[in-house]
């Protein structure tokens, strides 16, 4: 995600969703909730007596199937869509195994997502490939799979889109039987040290590919020339692959199909970038962590189809910004981590179709905020880190639009956040810092409409704990290192939306607020890390059958008793600390 919302900091580097990103030293945020992603998707079958929620006559039909699949030898009389249910549903509870994976052979199924799944090797390409000319989609991430499981494909002519990350186990000579699958439009192959410059040749043949990813493929410079007859190619990641040149770049040039480059930490220099000029339809530009400097903005600008750029951590300066300014496609411009000040936001004023902007850890000022008054379409901004206090929030009242705002590690004070209470849309407020207070958070009880409210390391207290029967759409809730004590948890155990709850750090908490939390049964992360916790509240927590991430570090509490906690009530919680 460019230009996210979260306190990332330059200390600590991490990579998330094709760009660098850093964490905070100041404050450890334990289980943090950026691991959720999309992973809770898929509504969870509840089958238990007396529940609220009744499922449908499928959902039990395939829960009971579950339970007995080794009664079924084979399921391919079944419609396929009813066979893909079943056979999702194996994945999803982790149920799938050598054994019932023969009920599903010759089943027509058209999508095979097996990615981190434990267990798949060569064999298993053998059911896969009885599919034929029904399967569309393989995912085979992290497998055991070798060259001579990847032969079995060609029984499969029909693949659209096929996964193979994080495999240690194919050669550049195994890359061969991907060259027959004419119909492929997604390629994916990270961190893959079979993709080489030879092995790329493979490629050459699959005319109908939209979309290739090789992020942090290590030996794959020399063979973009490979690229150059796919003419539908669309999306092209070559993200964090250190070998790549600015002559690799020159050799895709001219693909002007191209709409999405992600090339961000890679050793490309402003000549690099040049050889991009020509790709008109580029919407999408990634360069994060790259070792250009303001002269390549002119390049940049030219680029007169962009819509989303990331440039940041690339020390940038203010000079040559004033080429931006009549960019008026740019919806997404992420500038966080360079040395840029407000000299640099005077240039930007003019970019009125903006919606997000991220000026993360930059010399950003209160006298900078006055040149964004015009960005009435702005829907995020970053500002963490930054030098904005007090003063600046008044230029940011008028932008009534912003959804989500970072303000975390400025010099905000209490008294400031009044100027935000007409903010009305904002779901997502990031106020991580020391010198906000109970009377901060009264401030902002206009903010109704807030889903993620982040004051970690925020002095908040019981009594403005009280101030949260506003927020009743809270969906993210983080109060940490503020002092609370069971009396403050009574306030937030009426937030039924709630599904990360972050307590860590208050160390007065006990047993009580478990006790407190288990009427939230929306629940999926917990986090009460460094509080006086014991195994004995652990019974509150079995409610929550939601829950898919706990952490309780420093608590009375060990990795032994959470997982007799998983094992009796808790099926879905997948991670949790002490481990």
């Amino acid at each position: 995600m460019m230009g996210g919302i979260c306190s990332r900091k330059r200390e600590q580097l991490v990579i998330e969703d094709g760009g660098c990103r850093a964490v905070s030293e100041r404050f450890c945020r334990i289980a943090s909730s950026k691991w959720l992603g999309n992973s809770f998707s898929r509504p969870i079958v509840d089958c238990q007596p007396g529940r609220d929620k009744c499922p449908s006559l499928m959902d039990l039909c395939i829960y009971k199937i579950r339970e007995d699949i080794d009664k079924y030898s084979s399921f391919s009389i079944l419609p396929r869509d009813i066979s893909q249910q079943i056979f999702n549903e194996l994945i999803h509870s982790r149920c799938l195994t050598d054994v019932s994976l023969k009920a599903f052979r010759d089943c027509a199924l058209q999508d095979v997502f097996l990615g981190e799944y434990p267990g798949v090797k060569d064999s298993w390409m053998d059911f896969i490939s009885s599919q034929g000319s029904s399967l569309l989609s393989v995912d085979i991430s992290s497998s055991d799979v070798t060259d001579s499981g990847l032969a079995l494909l060609k029984d499969c002519p029909n693949v659209q889109t096929f996964a193979f990350n994080y495999t240690d186990q194919l050669s550049e000579h195994g890359l061969k039987h991907i060259s027959g699958l004419s119909n492929l439009t997604s390629l994916s192959f990270k961190k893959c040290d079979a993709i080489t410059a030879e092995g790329m040749r493979a490629f050459s043949n699959l005319i109908n590919l939209e979309k290739l990813d090789l992020e942090r493929c290590s030996g794959i410079h020399g063979g973009f020339f490979h690229l150059k007859g796919l003419l539908k190619l669309k999306s092209l990641n070559i993200g964090c692959c250190k070998c790549v040149s600015d002559l690799d770049l020159k050799a895709i040039s001219g693909i002007t199909s191209l709409k999405e480059l992600q090339a961000f930490s890679i050793n490309i220099t402003d000549i690099g970038v040049s050889y991009l000029k020509g790709l008109h339809n580029l919407t999408m530009l990634n360069l994060e962590g790259c070792s250009i400097t303001n002269a390549c903005l002119e390049s940049i600008s030219a680029l007169v189809a962009l819509a989303i750029l990331n440039l940041n951590r690339c020390s940038l300066n203010d000079d040559g910004w004033e080429k931006f300014s009549g960019n008026k496609n740019l919806k997404v411009l992420s500038l966080g981590f360079n040395n840029i000040t407000d000299a640099c936001l005077v240039h930007l004023k003019g970019l009125t179709n903006l919606e997000s902007l991220n000026l993360d850890s930059c010399g950003i000022g209160d006298e900078g905020l006055a040149n964004l008054t015009g960005l009435t379409l702005l829907k995020t901004l970053e500002l963490s880190d930054t030098e904005v206090a007090s003063n600046g929030l008044r230029h940011l009242s008028g932008l009534t639009n912003l959804e989500n705002l970072n303000l975390s590690f400025t010099l905000v004070n209490d008294s400031s956040l009044k100027k935000l209470s007409g903010l009305t849309s904002l779901k997502s407020l990031n106020l991580d810092a020391r010198q906000i207070t109970d009377a901060g958070l009264a401030a902002l009880t206009s903010l109704t409409g807030l889903t993620h409210l982040d004051l970690f390391g925020a002095l908040i207290s019981d009594s403005g704990t009280k101030c949260l029967q506003y927020f009743k759409n809270l969906q993210s809730l983080e109060i940490c290192g503020g002092g609370l004590t069971d009396a403050g948890v009574k306030n937030i155990k009426d937030l039924a939306s709630l599904r990360l709850l972050n307590l860590s750090q208050n160390c007065n908490l006990t047993d009580k607020t478990l006790e407190l939390a288990s009427g939230l049964t929306a629940l999926v992360s917990l986090n009460v890390s460094n509080s006086c916790i014991t195994r004995e509240g652990l019974q509150y927590l079995k409610p929550l059958k939601n829950l898919r991430s706990l952490s309780l570090e420093s608590c009375k509490v060990t990795a032994s008793d959470i997982k007799n906690l998983q094992s009796d009530a808790l099926p879905n919680l997948i991670s949790f600390r002490p481990e």
